[in-house]
């Protein structure tokens, strides 16, 4: 086999890692480039929501440098973390990957942890694979105590609502199998802010797929502004009410079962 064709076979992947970014512009090169020094070659899709501090700007340029894993989706507006992600969901499948991630930006996520999560999925029988803060004690840095303490019983509440045996119900930091994606109606998810990552693990669990937590290290942002306020946290608090309410008059059975 030729040089050519080698490094082509190395740039190919079965996952693709989907980055939301708004105003990120601090943290996107190094994010990218942190993600491409992996021994497991992962491809990257930004779905960028009109940033005006130029972050797509920056993904254009590296997409120059790495033209067969970085891709580039930009919307028109800032329209929510959810539909940010359904967006980078339908895309992934379209592009025939097997395993979608999703993770943050600014670094709260840590890289390293992404084949930890391929391997629960590959090798651990996970369906959904959860980087969870909560799974073993609580492992968050630098958050403020009340931050952490409303986020900790927020799981909590939304175990006790749903019935799930997840320790962090509102974790981004996630890999989906492909089947996951194609199960779940993605034109039937309704919230946009962190209620969007509850609701999807609640609609994989009454589907009866696995999820998995990995315990994972939480660090909070050094660069850029948090995009978190007390209206997301307000949508998950009681959109969890409604999702418990709407499950009793969905069935979830899977086509085929």
């Amino acid at each position: 086999m030729s040089i050519v064709n080698c490094q082509l076979n190395e740039m190919k992947s079965d996952s693709i890692v989907i980055i939301p970014t708004y105003n990120e512009k601090e943290n996107i090169e190094n994010i990218i480039r942190t993600v491409f020094t992996l021994d497991k070659v992962f491809h990257i899709l930004i779905v960028d929501d009109g940033s005006p501090d130029g972050t797509a700007l920056i993904v254009k340029n590296l997409q120059k440098e790495f033209p067969d894993r970085l891709f580039l989706i930009e919307r028109s507006g800032k329209l929510g973390l959810g539909t940010a992600y359904i967006c980078g969901f339908t895309w992934g499948l379209e592009h025939q990957y097997d395993f979608i991630f999703e993770m943050d930006a600014d670094f709260s996520h840590n890289p390293q942890d992404l084949p930890r999560l391929y391997e629960a999925c590959t090798t651990g029988g996970a369906d959904v694979a959860i980087g969870s803060r909560y799974c073993n004690g609580v492992n968050v840095v630098n958050w403020p105590l009340g931050r952490v303490l409303m986020s900790y019983f927020a799981s909590v509440y939304v175990r006790l609502v749903t019935g799930m045996k997840v320790q962090d119900t509102t974790a981004g930091f996630k890999c989906y199998r492909r089947i996951v994606l194609e199960t779940i109606d993605l034109n039937r998810i309704r919230f946009k802010g962190y209620a969007f990552q509850i609701e999807m693990k609640f609609t994989a669990y009454k589907f009866s797929f696995k999820l998995v937590e990995v315990p994972i290290i939480f660090i909070n942002r050094v660069l850029g502004t948090s995009k978190m306020n007390t209206s997301i946290f307000g949508e998950a608090l009681f959109g969890v009410l409604y999702l418990k309410w709407k499950s009793l008059f969905r069935s979830y059975r899977r086509s085929g079962c």
